[in-house]
């Protein structure tokens, strides 16, 4: 695991965001591949996956809206002990 501060210009995201990456892809080019990532200072999961097609995007919406402000990706099951890792990082944060 390892921290990552980003600082974005002041046009488009106020102040750092503090990512502790978590994981990648096991089976991944290291380029493009799903990874996870805990943000502390939000207590939110980050995730970079495979964008959704339609289909996948209807049926989402079939159980509920899909707000232009949010989206859905895949990651693959094989990433399955990342995601656990991934929360088990964030039930150590202090809320």
């Amino acid at each position: 695991m390892s921290l990552v501060q980003v600082r974005e210009s002041d046009r488009t995201l106020e102040g750092i965001v503090a990512l502790r990456f978590i994981g990648i892809d096991p089976n991944t080019d290291e380029k493009n591949c799903p990874r996870v990532w805990v943000d502390d200072e939000k207590q939110e999961f980050v995730f970079q996956g495979w964008k959704a097609d339609d289909v996948l995007n209807e049926a989402v919406r079939a159980t509920g809206p899909l707000p232009d402000h949010e989206a859905v990706v895949r990651v693959p099951v094989r990433m399955a002990h990342i995601l656990r890792e991934a929360c088990d990082a964030a039930e150590r944060l202090d809320v």
